[in-house]
């Protein structure tokens, strides 16, 4: 799979967990920088997101990379990975 955002490939891995229609690639899989944000959402089942905006020769994409640093026991699966929303096409 790969995630594309303003023509570059910021993300490539045969080892992405898909839950709810999101592709969770591993964090040491993403090439492009990510840069923290403030931003957190809450999901019932898999805890507190926290967000990263993703920036690509020089353009910065706010809030368009999200993670669970502590997801809760129903979703482990995505420890460590990162998803992507906000104008980046996942493809594989």
């Amino acid at each position: 799979m790969k995630a594309i955002w303003n023509g570059s490939v910021i993300a490539e891995s045969d080892d992405t967990v898909v839950v709810e229609g999101n592709h969770y690639f591993p964090r040491d899989s993403v090439t492009a920088e990510l840069v923290d944000s403030n931003t957190h959402s809450v999901c019932p089942w898999k805890g507190t997101a926290s967000y990263y905006s993703v920036v690509v020769d020089g353009q910065t994409n706010a809030d368009a990379a999200w993670f669970y640093p502590a997801p809760k026991d129903a979703a482990k699966q995505i420890t460590d990975r990162v998803a992507f929303w906000k104008g980046v096409k996942v493809e594989g």
